[in-house]
């Protein structure tokens, strides 16, 4: 039985650079994996099957199933696995929680199918399953360009904390397609904001938090009904620099130290939220 992490993700920085002729949009994103993780768990078997404490997330479109299923067809490989997934990322809030279980599906099972593809390989498979998989082949932090196909990994961050609000709002079908949507010419940006973070990155491999953007920050606020409330409410609690993680609804926050996260986690959840201490330090076994 091989089992491993797959961590969850916030966009330090989320810029979108413009609107391609196909439809899709051209973003530059500086990513950070985070503590908090699923825990897959795979062993060999005939066949390709999921079990997983989430139910709901228990079927064939499952992006663990698509990206076994892909793999295997790639190579040719007639080999199978019988794969659990214990669910702790909280879905469809932004953490890129799928995204991270499929890419650590193509990982694991070049592992246990002895496959020995390249890195490079994986992350062409990975393209294919949805634009954030090809990070979560690197992990760790990395500039995000393109449609999320080309990941330039920088080097290891120093410690940090945050926290990770979860508004109990209702799921948003398509949510991430709706945010695109409502983005037009005064969205777009040159990719400097990403810049000026990764300046500051070079000196010291850490990110001022008045550095942190993301384009969907305003938006979200109209696209998701409610969530202005818990915004508030994060910021009543003591949070500053608030941002939207990913496409939502997750809202994260940064705090100088462990200490720091303990206490502010504390009165959130205090008031009843549902909150998250995590740090850039992802757990190397379960």
């Amino acid at each position: 039985m091989l089992t491993l992490l797959a961590p969850a993700k916030i966009n330090l920085v989320l810029e979108v650079l413009g609107k391609c002729d196909d439809g899709y949009h051209e973003i530059c994103s500086l990513v950070q994996t985070i503590s908090l993780c699923d825990v897959l768990s795979f062993g060999l078997a005939e066949g390709i099957s999921l079990e997983c404490t989430e139910p709901s997330l228990q079927t064939s479109d499952n992006l663990v199933i698509r990206s076994a299923k892909l793999l295997r067809e790639a190579i040719g490989c007639q080999k199978g696995a019988k794969i659990r997934l214990e669910k702790r990322i909280p879905w469809g809030a932004g953490l890129g929680g799928g995204s991270s279980d499929a890419a650590t599906t193509l990982l694991a099972l070049n592992r246990l199918w002895e496959l020995e593809l390249a890195i490079s390989d994986l992350v062409e498979l990975a393209a294919k399953l949805g634009s954030d998989v090809p990070f979560f082949i690197h992990k760790g932090t990395a500039v995000v360009e393109c449609r999320g196909e080309k990941v330039t990994p920088l080097s290891a961050p120093l410690p940090r904390w945050f926290i990770l609000l979860l508004p109990p709002l209702p799921k948003v079908p398509y949510k991430t397609q709706q945010l695109y949507a409502r983005l037009d010419n005064q969205h777009f940006t040159e990719g400097q904001f990403v810049s000026k973070a990764l300046e500051t990155w070079s000196q010291n491999r850490e990110i001022d938090s008045s550095l942190l953007f993301n384009v969907f920050d305003k938006i979200a606020l109209v696209a998701f009904p409610g969530l202005e409330d818990y915004w508030k409410g994060f910021e009543e609690a003591g949070a500053a620099d608030i941002h939207l993680v990913g496409s939502g609804p997750a809202l994260f926050t940064p705090v100088g130290s462990e200490t720091g996260a303990e206490e502010l986690h504390h009165r959130l959840c205090q008031q009843g939220f549902e909150a998250y201490p995590v740090s850039t330090i992802v757990p190397q076994v379960v």
